[in-house]
């Protein structure tokens, strides 16, 4: 039957040494095989293939001792499956190795007449035979006069065929033939087995293969990329080397499903595995952790430069749409980043602080990435020490406020503060405000919290105008997406300024571009609910995410603030303030506030100034301090305003605040 071509053969492995009666050739004047012989070449095979011998191993043992015990000059074997191409062959010489290439690929000769039949095939003579016209003239031209081919038989089936060459005429003897056909047929019990062997293996590879990567996508799964985070543990601490991981989360996806089906859903999967697969570095593992969440670590890291350049590649790999099934889908990705320092322990903390940071590119509205380093990410244990020990930190008292100063730029007057979160744990010290937020958002702890926080806000206001009635303040407080999604929100803020006396136009909530990406249409009936209320309602980070500021025209917010990296660049890049000045115009085209996050220096501070930004933030003007800092921060901007008021000049600089 026609076979395809064979593939080439491995390196020959040699069998275990064995003495076996050589045989003179016959045109020496030699005896053909005796039962001794065979015997000693039986026993060769139950001695040698009785272990882990290899297919290919076996294929070229039994062609060696073949010629060596019978009356031929050559020998070959070919393994035959139906419908696909030999998977084995072996051969005693190059010539026997090219005839049995030549049968496959003619479809036709001894070989395979032998193996289709399961009967031996005998060609005493190629000058007299008619049944291989094809085969004959190349046999021939190779010196080849006379062929011999048996089945490799198993029970009733066929494994393939044992083909002995000679150069000279005439039939083999029969004793030559039945003892080739015994050696086809034991050689084929062993190859039975060896094919058992090896099925199993290549059943235990693929299990093992599958236990640690992902069905759909191919790439490492969880299991295998803990593997290899344990991996680079023992390089870190060998070489005192950096690793870093980070951790990419597609924005919107379950749109995705809903709108198209989890078919084009899955696809679109494999076309973002493929993408990132061509963005990491070599030697970076990237892992499909679960749904849609990608997880890339890096090793060998020289700086925190390398991993933050990929963080941006990765973005990148998203600007263009994927063509899917004919359709056009475009996504994004928010991208967290965790990283060790040189020598420091590389455990799966890193992963779960490059999910918190994951989580804080979420809340500014997606299609970005945020850094967390592991010193700062805080070492206090395993998440779930973190998860348990936030639910009782409120009761205990570890939770509390600072405020920042928020300045008018045109006088550096105190106008307001930003209310920020903290958590200081008993044990492990302060733990960052993006841990405490991501913890408290996945496990649904923000909503009580946060209430917490406005009230808390609200309260120390009313407390600080009490001893400086003259001297208003605002207070700005962040809300997450799922807080302000959450049921009921607006009423919360409702009686918290019930309770507290809090006049709505001081209070400022703060807001990511994830309230406007999550849902649009109960995103504007909220906020709707809360501008009737009275408080002011303010975009935070703007720049980080994907929200444009013609798509705020559709939401009813008061001011936006401009993302400190764009501030930072100020001094440094030409670019940062053409930005800050771009973003600031067409803020107030849309009659929108702006607010300038991250000002350090007076230059930062100038220019800000001079492209008309009304309000800043940052060091320059004070650094988050307790409740109990603000009456004094407070005196100090009315004596400043005093001395305005009464045309004296106000000291240079205010005083600077540190937090306790």
């Amino acid at each position: 039957m026609p076979v395809g071509p064979v593939w080439f053969r491995p390196p020959r492995l040699v069998a275990c040494p064995v003495q076996i009666p050589r045989v003179s050739s016959p045109w020496a004047g030699g005896d053909v095989v005796d039962e001794v012989t065979l015997s000693s070449v039986l026993s060769d095979f139950a001695r040698t293939l009785t272990t882990d011998f290899p297919i290919q191993g076996i294929l070229d043992h039994l062609v060696e001792r073949i010629v060596d015990v019978l009356d031929v000059t050559a020998a070959g074997v070919t393994l035959i499956s139906p419908g696909t191409a030999p998977r084995y062959v072996a051969a005693s010489d190059a010539d026997a190795l090219a005839f049995e290439r030549l049968q496959t690929e003619l479809g036709h000769g001894p070989c395979l007449t032998a193996y289709q039949t399961g009967d031996a095939v005998t060609v005493p003579d190629l000058r007299d035979d008619g049944r291989f016209l094809d085969f004959v003239p190349t046999a021939l031209a190779a010196g080849v006069r006379a062929v011999f081919a048996f089945p490799l038989r198993h029970g009733a089936g066929r494994l393939g065929a044992l083909d002995l060459y000679r150069d000279r005429a005439g039939e083999l003897d029969p004793r030559d033939m039945a003892a080739a056909q015994t050696l086809a047929d034991v050689a084929a019990a062993y190859l039975l087995n060896a094919q058992a062997r090896q099925e199993a293996l290549e059943i235990s590879d693929r299990f093992r293969a599958g236990a640690l990567h992902d069905p759909l996508t191919g790439l490492p799964n969880r299991t295998l990329l803990q593997q290899r985070i344990e991996h680079a543990a023992q390089r870190a601490h060998r070489s005192h080397t950096q690793a870093a991981v980070l951790f990419a989360d597609l924005d919107r996806f379950k749109e995705v499903n809903d709108t198209y089906g989890h078919r084009i859903g899955d696809e679109l999967l494999v076309g973002v595995a493929r993408r990132l697969s061509d963005v990491v570095r070599p030697g970076d593992t990237l892992a499909r952790v679960s749904g849609d969440e990608f997880v890339i670590l890096c090793e060998d890291m020289v700086d925190v430069g390398d991993v933050l350049r990929l963080a941006a590649r990765v973005g990148d790999a998203f600007t263009a749409p994927f063509v899917v099934a004919g359709t056009e889908i475009s996504c994004t990705a928010s991208v967290g980043v965790a990283y060790s320092g040189p020598g420091e322990a590389v455990t799966d903390e890193l992963i779960t602080h490059a999910d918190l940071a994951m989580y804080q590119a979420k809340r500014l509205g997606g299609a970005t990435h945020q850094a967390l380093n592991q010193r700062s990410a805080t070492t206090a244990g395993d998440r779930g020490r973190l998860d348990r020990d936030l639910r009782t930190a409120l009761s205990a008292g570890h939770l509390d406020l600072a405020y920042q100063p928020i300045v008018r730029t045109r006088d550096r007057s105190v106008v307001g503060v930003e209310a920020l979160l903290r958590w200081t744990h008993p044990q492990h010290g302060t733990v960052p405000a993006l841990t405490t937020v991501g913890i408290a958002e996945q496990n649904g702890l923000i909503e009580g919290i946060g209430a917490w926080v406005l009230e808390r806000g609200c309260a120390d206001r009313g407390r600080w105008l009490a001893e400086h009635p003259g001297q208003p303040v605002d207070v700005s407080v962040n809300v997450s997406v799922r807080q302000l999604m959450g049921p009921g929100f607006a009423d919360t803020v409702a009686g918290v300024l019930e309770r507290t006396q809090m006049d709505p136009a001081a209070l400022v909530l703060e807001l990511t571009e994830g309230v406007f990406i999550e849902d649009g249409s109960r995103a504007t009936a909220v906020l709707a609910d809360l501008k009737a209320l009275g408080v002011r309602l303010t975009l935070d980070d703007f720049g980080t995410g994907y929200c444009s500021l013609g798509y705020l025209r559709r939401f009813p917010v008061d001011a936006i603030k401009i993302d400190q990296d764009f501030v930072a660049d100020i001094g440094h890049d030409a670019s940062g303030a053409a930005i800050v000045a771009a973003v600031s115009d067409l803020a107030h085209a849309l009659g929108m506030d702006v607010t300038a996050e991250g000002v350090e220096t007076l230059e930062q501070h100038d220019v800000v100034t001079s492209v008309g930004c009304e309000h800043a933030q940052g060091f320059l003007y004070g650094r988050p301090l307790p409740a109990s800092g603000v009456p004094e921060l407070l005196r100090c901007a009315g004596d400043r305003a005093a001395h305005r008021s009464a045309g004296v000049r106000p000291p240079a600089s205010g005083p600077r605040w540190q937090a306790s």
